[in-house]
């Protein structure tokens, strides 16, 4: 009985001191997770914003990255929690004679105590990386609304490329009819019609062409969004282009506040600077606790039942503290300066970061102004040029007064830049995709 009631106290003991540590080493500044929000993009079709949201809640590298920040998460607390309580016990083969009675057994409990400081900053150290690992998984976020985006305007361009080959398609095959009708009646040469019908050949071959890059990009858009490659996707236009101003210092200042990357390695940083000040808790000592209890037996021998001590066969108690000394001080000195160093390149990484997005968005606002100059050449005078060149050769040619070549030389003329027309459209909406990424937030508002 006597036994049991020491063993326990013992416990107790020990468990309120652990528990006391434990309480006292956990951060009060800790937030069990980053300030989220939903990802906020600019998509002027309902069908692209469906498509974004689909990827957002489906996208395997997403759902990857968002696991792996709840998995850090975890480290804070296991790095918060003292270690657990050692308990230790002895039998001793041959008993130990004393005054009071042989020794039988002994019970000890003992904790560890890091020194003062220490679990916090584990902790500290820990919550910067699962931080870093949230934005690493919100700058995934934005680049797969950028990839879904980029899809989506590239499935755009091949539509409306093959709706205007099937019109030219549509117009050499009335070409055609008018040469052979020519030819038949003795005006025309066979040579037209067979150039004409080369030409046709020519747009079926690109139709084709266009078929199946359609085929590689719906493939890629249905990926983003963890569907099946065969999935349909329909005809995707883009009725108009939005319209807006820009404004270098502001995209700068946008980026520079929003970008995931440079929260990310600013986690760090801050990671950093706590596994500096980790690394010099390690010049100083830990400590350990711990209580002990010696069973004791009564005398049995014969002077010691005719005349038994005072205190025969009481328990023996014990409390002691020990440390560990920290001798090796080049050791220490290693970690603090490799905690240094890891603070100065995430520093430096983060100069750089925000060099590369400052050019990133000084070269999408350059690519967005230049295009915008060649769509209004091509829309205001090219296309309307080339439009009045085929009329007129068109009636020259009915009236023999031009020939084949003439007619489809006017032709191409105006195909090639309606195609080319298209081109500018949709890469000029994929440099404002490029700008929306990097300022890290909607672009337009």
């Amino acid at each position: 009985m006597k036994i049991k009631f020491a063993f326990f106290a013992l416990m107790i003991w020990i468990s309120f001191a652990a528990g006391i540590g434990a309480a006292g080493s956990r951060p009060a500044s800790f937030r069990e997770t980053p300030e989220t929000e939903d990802a906020s993009f600019f998509a002027d079709d309902p069908l692209l914003e469906g498509y974004i949201r689909e990827a957002l809640e489906r996208n395997p590298s997403l759902q990857r990255d968002i696991a792996q920040y709840r998995a850090s998460l975890q480290k804070v607390h296991q790095l918060t929690s003292l270690p657990d309580p050692m308990f230790q016990y002895n039998q001793f083969v041959r008993s130990v004679e004393t005054r009071v009675g042989p020794r039988l057994n002994n019970f000890s409990l003992s904790q560890k105590f890091p020194w003062f400081g220490k679990l916090d900053l584990q902790g500290q150290v820990a919550f910067k990386e699962s931080v870093a690992l949230y934005q690493a998984f919100r700058a995934r976020e934005r680049e797969v609304i950028a990839e879904v985006k980029r899809a989506f305007y590239e499935i755009a361009y091949v539509d409306r490329s093959t709706e205007i080959s099937q019109e030219e398609r549509l117009l050499l095959a009335h070409y055609e009819k008018l040469s052979q009708a020519r030819y038949s009646q003795g005006t025309g040469l066979q040579q037209a019609v067979i150039k004409i019908q080369a030409e046709i050949t020519r747009i079926l071959d690109r139709l084709a062409l266009l078929a199946r890059q359609r085929e590689t990009l719906v493939a890629r858009l249905n990926t983003l969004r963890d569907q099946p490659p065969e999935n349909p996707i329909p005809r995707i236009g883009v009725d108009s282009l939005p319209d807006f101003t820009l404004n270098l210092e502001q995209l700068y200042d946008l980026g520079e506040e929003n970008r995931q990357e440079l929260k990310m390695v600013m986690a760090r940083i801050e990671k950093n600077e706590r596994s500096i000040e980790l690394a010099k808790k390690d010049y100083w000592p830990d400590f350990t606790l711990s209580a002990g209890m010696v069973n004791v037996g009564n005398r049995s021998d014969m002077q010691g039942i005719i005349s038994p001590p005072p205190n025969n066969g009481k328990n023996a108690f014990n409390f002691s503290i020990g440390i560990n000394i920290p001798i090796w001080r080049d050791k220490y000195h290693a970690g603090v300066v490799e905690a240094t160093e890891r603070s100065i390149a995430e520093r430096k990484n983060y100069v750089q970061i925000r060099n590369e997005i400052e050019y990133s968005i000084r070269d999408q606002v350059v690519r967005l102004e230049t295009l915008r100059d060649q769509m209004d050449l091509y829309e205001k005078i090219l296309i309307p040029q080339a439009e009045e060149a085929l009329r007129s050769t068109e009636a020259g040619y009915e009236t023999g007064q031009v020939g084949a070549l003439d007619l489809l030389d006017s032709e191409r003329f105006l195909l090639r830049s309606r195609l080319i027309q298209v081109r500018y459209e949709t890469d000029y909406l994929q440099a404002m995709t490029n700008l929306e990424r990097a300022v890290g937030t909607r672009f337009p508002k």
